[in-house]
């Protein structure tokens, strides 16, 4: 049949049915019951936007209307299941360092995220973000870090952070539209892990060590400024990576002090030899008897500070929060939240508190000085 012979519609059929809406399509966050995860989502949703998530567990404050896909992100069948039909992919999954499981750090971190990239690909999904890290740097020639710092990560999970950003870089060549998003170290209400143990130190007035004088300028993130990062990095076509921090930031020494003031307890930062302090710290996480990762050894008492001016040129983001303020407002709700936080099970690692291991005689040490 001709154009000129298709018959026209009659005049009901051109009504629309006031019952019949068109859903939009959804972003998918990957990992949204975990720490910085779960903050995407209620970002995401205060946007306006429909939200799903794929994660190994359910958590207790996901809001009702936000779909979960329960799974493993090795699971090639239940990641295209929760791909399929999202406009936007948010990959957050990652065996973090606190884990120490090299053989995980690879299988979950590059593994996973080439499930995820295959799976958004064959389900037509039109821009993924990749949460990367600070660690596919490793300990940086020099500071700032920007785009023509290398990316040399120093440890094993740095290694597979950086292989997934280069799976990602392989899937944009082949069309695939991703952008990278490397954050420093993520801060904000909510954040546990290793942060747990600062902050019930502090709580309880015990002194807080740096390593040499403590004068190494450190960056973070706080977990709202990131978010918002990467919605707007969603937002923007091309592929892209950006690093991400605070714009006001200080030495490490100055960041403690801040909370210290702040919390008022009688806690003081005193400074430990940086060398025998890194072997003693190496040591005892290669033996199981601390919760510190290789990458804590190796950057704890190092200077790392990005160059955000390419994510505030084309993103249009400005970082809301300097680092004091946002260890103030983490260590605010761990006081406000401490009681459920012990006696929670099952949380993500950066939402759970941490076993202290060795870390307590060190406490101890501290103590007498």
């Amino acid at each position: 049949m001709s154009r000129a012979e298709s018959p026209r519609p009659s005049p009901e059929s051109r009504i629309p049915n006031p019952k019949v809406r068109a859903m939009p399509a959804p972003d998918l966050v990957t990992g949204g019951s975990g720490y910085f995860g779960s903050l995407l989502v209620r970002q995401l949703r205060a946007h306006g936007r429909a939200v799903r998530i794929f994660d190994l567990n359910d958590a207790d404050d996901r809001p009702a209307e936000v779909e979960f896909f329960q799974g493993d992100i090795r699971d090639a069948a239940a990641v295209r299941r929760a791909c399929d039909g999202c406009a936007a992919v948010y990959h957050n999954v990652a065996m973090v360092p606190l884990a120490k499981d090299k053989s995980a750090f690879w299988s979950v971190n590059e593994g996973g995220t080439r499930v995820l990239l295959e799976a958004c690909r064959e389900t037509g999904v039109k821009k993924v973000v990749y949460t990367s890290s600070s660690a596919v740097y490793g300990a940086p020639p020099k500071n700032p870090v920007d785009d023509d710092t290398p990316l040399n990560p120093g440890e094993e999970y740095g290694r597979a952070k950086l292989a997934g950003e280069e799976l990602c870089r392989q899937f944009s060549a082949a069309g695939l539209d991703v952008s990278i998003i490397r954050p420093r170290t993520i801060m904000g209400h909510g954040r546990l892990g290793i942060m747990q143990i600062l902050f019930e130190w502090i709580r309880r007035g015990m002194n807080i060590p740096v390593l040499g004088k403590g004068d190494n300028l450190y960056q973070f993130v706080h977990a709202d400024d990131l978010a918002d990062a990467c919605v707007r990095a969603a937002a923007r076509p091309g592929p892209a990576a950006y690093n991400i921090g605070a714009a006001s930031f200080g030495t490490m020494r100055e960041t403690l002090d801040g909370l210290i003031a702040h919390a008022k307890t009688g806690s003081r930062v005193v400074s430990l030899p940086m060398a025998p302090a890194v072997a003693l710290m190496k040591l005892t996480s290669a033996l199981g008897l601390s919760p510190l990762g290789a990458y804590h050894s190796l950057m704890y008492g190092r200077s790392m500070y990005f160059d955000i001016s390419r994510a505030q040129r084309e993103l249009g983001w400005t970082p809301r929060y300097d680092n004091v303020e946002m260890f103030r407002q983490s260590y605010d709700w761990y006081l406000a939240n401490r009681e459920a936080i012990l006696a929670a099970r099952g949380m993500s690692h950066h939402r759970s508190p941490v076993d202290q291991g060795a870390l307590k005689i060190v406490g101890w040490i501290l103590r007498l000085r």
